[in-house]
């Protein structure tokens, strides 16, 4: 049986005293990683042994390593000198104390393979980052750490993502599949409110059947896995709820046992990884539930339930939601106390938080919840941080959620020091209002179109989308009839009167035509789950059914193979993700566009009036649809509620 391969990671710091004195740069060596393990267990030199790679049998095939030794060197002067750092568990309080080896002093620590290491050096005293070490993360006290990123085999990781390419599926935890009946705990509330029994398990059951993958996704967003409080929560609609959705965190150190353990958590990562799916957790940092353990000991931590005028400070209530000021400090209920994070011991603490689970789960990206209510700093902090310490080969995405239709406050989040992206409510709102519900004329869809293409930055990797948690099930807003206006929260159905799935197909295909229009343009698409089929709902609770695996009629199977296959012409046409998008012809039910990008250009047409029209400016020709594989020649006809994906055969 061959024994595991270790090797050392030797990084050198070298300083020239004069020149700190001086101030001028030295001529300090910088980091340098050996080779790793070679075939005996040895190290290299420097050079490897030019078989491939350090974990390389010499066939090809990569040897995983998942532990080995890492020696840091410093050379420059000190009488005594301790190494600090998350290494070990007392490594920050007692550290190592590094050994004269000649001219430099040496620490060795046992690491694993893709480990984070931060450390600083202690020299006569004195806290210090490595100077021959130029990788750093900000340590919230105006200095930096250290960094070392630990790759034991030099195994190729994963594919990377370009985040246009991110196809996003909506999994609310409790709500999608129950894969282990030993963590049903209910806390005896009306249904609609109460823990219904799904779990990380039941996800990764479906990940490893390939559904994600049958519909054409690529990447996952998951309600907020960590431990919740176990009481109930009188809401705004007098109804008590339990923290089923993932929202009142009371213990940021644990998962939730209602959705599993963090074995559980990792599992799921891994085959979610293996299927090529990205994972995005939602990360919740506002506030916790007065029940933490956070709260109990930090009450400085957070700001006081009083607005200064003799009432309380609840959003909505003695405090306003959209105010500059008030928004920040508010409490979305009495029993959930929000951040201060202008405390810097607050801020700290919740961003290390926020980065350990990054780690620790090693997911893709973080969902950031009511980017609004918090100070910027706390996103800033963040974002260093995961750039020096997450961050490898891809983005780590982040991409918040700004419920407003206000473009300029969504807007500024939307920067290289904050967000990647946020989740487009306006879009929305045009979407529903111009192609679910058939108000106005597609001209002024047209043209907000053209206005929102390049408004949020041409860095900005917004998520777009028709449906979430916190509105009612899309298929409503497209009934011949529609139940909902476009920003009504539908709290008058969510436990009376719920609405039930439509009979027509007319609805389906509208909610088909807003689907090709997010297929077909940039940005992230979501899909909310249950949407692919059309699920009813109004609004929350309703919105959350549990998810319906089986018994489709007609109209769900068709809705959910035709945003399939608007998902797999997203993956197989760059111009639909990354491409311009250029205006070809509009009229009062009907738009067509074109998209294109370097050796790929696609035209995409949109009927949403109820009798068939002629897809306006097409330019005269033939081409195939997409969609049909059929061949249509100008004039091109569009039935009713229907949609062509256009290129020249």
């Amino acid at each position: 049986m061959r024994q595991p391969v270790r090797s050392t990671l030797l990084l050198t710091s070298a300083v020239v005293l004069a020149a700190l004195l001086s101030g001028c740069p030295s001529s300090q060596e910088g980091p340098r990683v050996d080779a790793g393990p070679t075939s005996d267990g040895g190290a290299g030199d420097g050079g490897g042994n030019g078989d491939g790679g350090p974990g390389d049998d010499g066939g090809g095939m990569c040897t995983a390593v998942p532990t080995c030794t890492a020696t840091i060197r410093y050379t420059g002067t000190g009488n005594v000198v301790v190494l600090r750092g998350d290494f070990e568990a007392d490594g920050w309080t007692v550290g190592i104390p590094m050994t004269k080896n000649g001219a430099a002093w040496e620490a060795t620590i046992p690491v694993r393979d893709g480990q984070t290491v931060l450390y600083k050096l202690v020299v006569d005293g004195t806290w210090m980052a490595d100077p021959g070490n130029p990788k750093g993360s900000p340590d919230g006290f105006g200095q930096m750490n250290s960094v070392l990123r630990v790759d034991c085999d030099r195994c190729p990781g994963r594919a990377p993502i370009d985040w246009r390419d991110a196809i996003l599926y909506f999994v609310m935890l409790d709500r999608f599949k129950d894969g282990d009946t030993s963590n049903n705990m209910s806390l005896g509330l009306e249904r609609p409110a109460d823990y219904q029994g799904g779990d990380l398990k039941g996800l990764t059951q479906k990940i490893e059947e390939g559904y994600f993958e049958s519909l054409g996704v690529n990447a996952l967003w998951i309600t907020s896995p960590f431990d919740n409080a176990d009481m109930a929560g009188r809401g705004s609609d007098g109804h008590d709820s339990s923290g089923y959705h993932g929202y009142w965190p009371r213990d940021l150190e644990m998962v939730e046992s209602h959705v599993g353990t963090l074995a559980d958590l990792k599992a799921m990562v891994a085959a979610a990884h293996a299927h090529g799916l990205q994972v995005v957790i939602d990360y919740v940092m506002n506030h916790v539930h007065s029940e933490s353990p956070v709260y109990a000991q930090h009450r400085d931590w957070f700001w006081p339930n009083e607005n200064g005028r003799g009432g309380d400070c609840v959003c909505g209530g003695g405090c306003n939601w959209d105010d500059a000021f008030d928004r920040k400090r508010c409490w979305f209920t009495s029993y959930l106390p929000d951040f201060d994070f202008r405390n810097g011991d607050a801020r700290r603490w919740s961003v290390s938080n926020a980065i350990k689970w990054a780690k620790e789960a090693g997911v893709d990206g973080f969902r950031l919840d009511a980017v609004k209510h918090i100070e910027d700093e706390w996103l800033t902090d963040l974002r260093a941080r995961l750039e020096a310490e997450v961050r490898d080969n891809q983005v780590f995405y982040l991409v918040g959620e700004t419920y407003t239709g206000d473009r300029p406050l969504i807007k500024y989040y939307v920067n290289p020091a904050m967000l990647d992206g946020q989740f487009d409510f306006p879009l929305r709102a045009q979407l529903l209002e111009k192609l679910l519900r058939r108000q106005g004329n597609m001209s002024d869809l047209a043209s907000f179109l053209d206005s929102n293409a390049s408004y949020y930055g041409s860095g900005a990797i917004m998520s777009t989308f028709i449906g979430n948690h916190d509105v009612p099930r899309t298929i409503h807003f497209a009934e011949d009839t529609p139940l909902f206006s476009d920003w009504d929260d539908g709290k008058g159905r969510a436990w009376n009167n719920p609405p039930t799935i439509p009979a027509s197909r007319s609805p389906f295909e509208r909610v088909a035509l807003a689907y090709t229009l997010l297929m077909t343009t940039p940005g992230v698409p979501l899909i909310y789950y249950g949407d692919e089929i059309g699920m009813p709902g109004g609004g929350d609770p309703d919105n959350r059914r549990f998810m319906q695996w089986d018994n489709y009629d007609a109209n769900q199977s068709w809705l959910k193979g035709r945003i399939a296959a608007l998902a797999r012409l997203r993956t197989q046409h760059v111009a639909l993700r990354r491409g311009t998008r250029s205006a070809v012809g509009v009229s009062q039910d009907a738009m067509v566009y074109k998209m294109s990008t370097s050796g790929d250009t696609v035209y995409v047409a949109l009927n949403r009036g109820d009798g068939a029209t002629t897809a306006p400016g097409l330019p005269t020709g033939s081409y195939r649809d997409l969609l049909s594989n059929q061949m249509v020649m100008t004039p091109v006809s569009l039935p009713a509620r229907s949609s062509m994906v256009l290129v020249s055969p």
